[in-house]
């Protein structure tokens, strides 16, 4: 401590024997110094490398300017260890040589003048020697004590005039004082406070003894080999065994205990995890389950999703790990007036996603304009339709590109593909490209970026929605409306009708008829020839659909009593509980061998009406959702006056904003969930009262909302936060069970999807173009015993409890 040219080492015996400074041999605690030559230490470094008791000094050795080093023997391990060496020649020096003192120099002088007794020196002053440093500064410097905190200051005034103010005392009784007794206890003062940072505590810790011994016995493996046969006994020994009288006694025995048993088996399951029911009672009976959303994926493009929201979510039905999302800009209402300001060249496309590569698109669908909805068809994957925010509706068929989204995992990155880059779909838009540079109608897609699908068929712009397609269905396979509004039976079983609803007040059913080219005049075909040529990259499946495609009924949405119409913009029917198919069809076009001509759209013929049964048990009744908040119960099985049906409806009128949620229940198919502003309300086909259940305004407004896919009772809500409130009916019904933050903006979408019975996902998007993908956890997926029939009883006795109020309220109301 104290001397940094001072380095303590370790010298082992080895060390000791190699330079011949063995204790108590070579040196010793009186004669303790050991020059060695710089050159022997290099050669041990190298010799010895690590091992050398050298290593942890060589930078110093190598840096010493001197030829020999002193090793000094340290018998009383003053540095720590049995030897140390100095690093520097003045050290060095003063070790070997250390200064005479006072006393050694006057016995040198006695010495001297007994003998030279007459000698006499003239006197010599003291001359003055340089100090030389041995450490002791820093020593001092250590163990000074220097102020490290700031001392305080206190000022204390006193107003002049006080000054030399004459001070009167005065006595005071006691009894005047309550209790009688006056005291001025000391207090403690928060303003200042003294904290202990440093304490000496001295502790000593004795280790345990505890002495154990054991022996084990060790044997060697063998190898070892059995051959057994069947013991078969012939029929006189069998009918010899099956008439004994041990094997009558043994029966009568056992006769009891086993038909016992078996009532057991047909009482009780043998096989219940009594656990997880244990798990599952303490759940529901009040405790804290872990409930949570965790982040899985989350997907973002800085082309196309970059100031845009995402409008819609959609999850590949039969491939794993596929989403596909669209996304729109957010426009003023003026903007959405005069749409026609809007840029004819901005890119508008659909992104499919997967979980093998988070980075880059799968497959991007060309779109006309900004998708507000699409969905996927039950009947085939790859043939998808969507809502336009000019109120066209487009067909795509994405059958070429199947192989690629199953190879998701393995393929490269990108794929060369020219695509011609069609942004609208009307005939003038056609002439306006074809007179453009040639560098717009074709976009040369590098390694890196995905495929680009055009759309197969647009509707007639004339024919569609004047406002944006806010929802879109497709209709059962079973089932087939004509212009009258009766249904039919389909007997092709594939989809071929899709409903759509629109804010100018009108909801339209679309039909895929057969692919038969409709007739028209030979000079307008040839002109259209002439101007119109479809590009070798894009299927023909609906290619008789495109531009010339006209909806199949329309029904406009009207008040009863203002003559003033509705505006929807989400649509729910009873009937579209379908689910998509896993069968063999489905199967088949999945494979990768299979043809073109397998596709189902692609043979469809035109069945004869006479024929179709007349199906009566379709229920054509459906809710609407209004732009104003409003729930809108209609049917549209009426008479139909010049393409237009104007039923009889029922409005209610619960949410003050815009419905962004309509759905039914995936368990109870007259169970609806609609969410709007700043609460959501549950509804009951069939009961007219109002909703069963409806949620009291909740502190941010609900911006999409979602059931649960395999929880009766259980469902999502997003909100204007970022936040996704978790709500579970058999748990709570006035607030939410769980929340869980998710985005910093707001929640547009929400999709759940079941990949394995282990594994749900939820898809959820928000404003900002961000799509992540939540894996939902064991609590929230796997549905708790008899939940669906608790579910379903809490429903009939709310609509009993409804009736009941009704009912009360009618009696007042005559007592009045």
């Amino acid at each position: 401590i104290g001397h940094p040219e001072i380095f303590s080492l370790v010298f082992t015996t080895k060390t000791q024997e190699i330079f011949n400074c063995r204790v108590d041999e070579d040196v010793t605690e009186e004669n303790c110094f050991k020059l060695i030559k710089k050159e022997d230490i290099i050669q041990d470094l190298k010799t010895r490398a690590t091992i050398s008791d050298f290593h942890p000094v060589k930078k110093v050795v190598l840096e010493y300017p001197g030829e020999e080093l002193l090793v000094v023997f340290d018998a009383k391990f003053q540095y720590g260890q049995n030897f140390y060496f100095v690093a520097s020649e003045e050290a060095k020096e003063n070790l070997l040589k250390p200064p005479e003192t006072a006393e050694e120099k006057d016995d040198d002088k006695e010495e001297e003048n007994r003998e030279e007794t007459l000698e006499v020196h003239p006197y010599k002053p003291p001359v003055h020697k340089p100090w030389v440093s041995l450490g002791s500064e820093k020593e001092v410097e250590e163990e000074s004590v220097k102020d490290t905190v700031t001392k305080i200051k206190y000022m204390i005034s006193r107003v002049r005039r006080k000054f030399g103010a004459p001070i009167t005392f005065t006595d005071k009784n006691a009894s005047h004082v309550k209790d009688s007794y006056v005291e001025c206890t000391s207090y403690q003062d928060k303003t200042f406070s003294i904290k202990m940072l440093e304490k000496d505590v001295g502790v000593q810790i004795v280790p345990k003894v505890r002495e154990a011994s054991t022996q084990t016995k060790w044997t060697y493996p063998k190898n070892a080999a059995t051959q057994y046969f069947p013991r078969q006994l012939s029929n006189e020994e069998k009918e010899e065994s099956l008439s004994s009288e041990k094997l009558k006694e043994f029966l009568t025995s056992v006769h009891l205990r086993m038909e016992i048993a078996l009532q057991q088996n047909e009482i009780m399951n043998a096989f219940f995890d009594d656990w997880k029911a244990l798990a599952e009672d303490e759940s529901s009976s009040g405790g804290k389950p872990d409930v949570y959303l965790k982040a899985y994926q989350s997907f973002t493009d800085l082309r196309y999703l970059k100031d845009r929201t995402i409008s819609c979510i959609c999850w590949h039905p039969t491939i794993y790990g596929i989403i596909a999302v669209s996304a729109r800009v957010w426009l003023s209402y003026e903007e959405q007036v005069n749409l026609s300001d809007k840029s004819l060249l901005q890119q508008s496309v659909i992104l499919f996603w997967s979980f093998f590569d988070p980075i880059h698109p799968q497959l991007m669908l060309e779109c006309p304009e900004d998708i507000y909805c699409f969905q996927f068809s039950p009947s085939d994957p790859n043939i998808i339709a969507g809502g336009c925010i000019n109120g066209q509706v487009v067909l795509w068929d994405i059958s070429q590109h199947e192989e690629k989204l199953q190879n998701a995992k393995t393929v490269a990155d990108g794929i060369k593909v020219t695509a011609v880059n069609m942004v609208n779909a009307s005939i003038l838009n056609i002439l306006q490209y074809i007179y453009m540079s040639p560098s717009l109608m074709q976009v040369q897609q590098s390694s890196t970026e995905p495929p680009l699908v055009r759309y197969c068929a647009v509707s007639s712009i004339q024919n569609s929605h004047k406002k944006p397609v806010t929802d879109i269905h497709w209709l059962p396979d079973y089932f087939e409306d004509n212009r009258m509004g009766a249904t039919f039976e389909n007997r092709a079983e594939i989809c071929v009708q899709l409903v759509t609803c629109s804010p100018d007040c009108s909801i339209l059913f679309w039909d895929i008829p057969a692919t038969k080219l409709p007739e028209q005049p030979s000079s307008e075909k040839v002109k259209e020839e002439e101007i119109f040529c479809m590009p070798p990259d894009v299927p023909d499946t609906f290619k008789h659909l495109d531009l010339c495609w006209k909806p199949l009924i329309k029904i406009n949405l009207r008040k009863s009593d203002t003559n003033t119409e509705y505006s929807p913009v989400r649509i729910s029917l009873k009937e579209l509980h379908y689910h998509y198919k896993t069968s063999e069809k489905v199967q088949s076009l999945n494979t990768l061998e299979v043809p073109a001509k397998d596709n189902p759209y692609t043979e469809m013929s035109t069945p004869s009406s006479k024929n179709l049964k007349v199906l009566e048990n379709i229920s054509t009744d459906f809710f609407v959702g209004t732009e104003d908040g409003e729930i809108v119960y209609s049917n549209w099985k009426m008479e139909i006056d010049s393409d237009s049906a104007k039923p009889h409806t029922q409005k209610y009128t619960i949410h003050t904003e815009t419905i962004n949620t309509l759905q039914r229940s995936p368990f109870f198919k007259d169970i609806v969930l609609s969410v709007g502003g700043w609460n959501f309300a549950i509804w009951k086909e069939g009961v007219t009262n109002g909703p069963i259940l409806q949620s009291s305004c909740s502190a941010g407004r609900y911006t999409a909302g979602q059931w649960s896919l395999t929880r009766p009772g259980v469902f999502f809500i997003g909100r204007d936060d970022g936040n996704i409130d978790i709500w579970d009916l058999l748990r709570k019904t006035h607030e939410p069970s769980h929340f869980q933050n998710i985005s910093k903006s707001v929640i547009t979408f929400i999709s759940p999807w079941i990949a394995s019975p282990k594994q749900h996902f939820l898809a959820v998007s928000d404003d900002l173009g961000a799509l992540h993908v939540l894996e939902i956890c064991q609590t929230l997926s796997h549905p708790l015993r008899n939940e669906y029939a608790n579910v379903l009883d809490y429903f009939e006795r709310e609509v009993k409890y409804l009736k009941y109020c009704e009912q009360e309220f009618q009696e007042y109301q005559e007592f009045q």
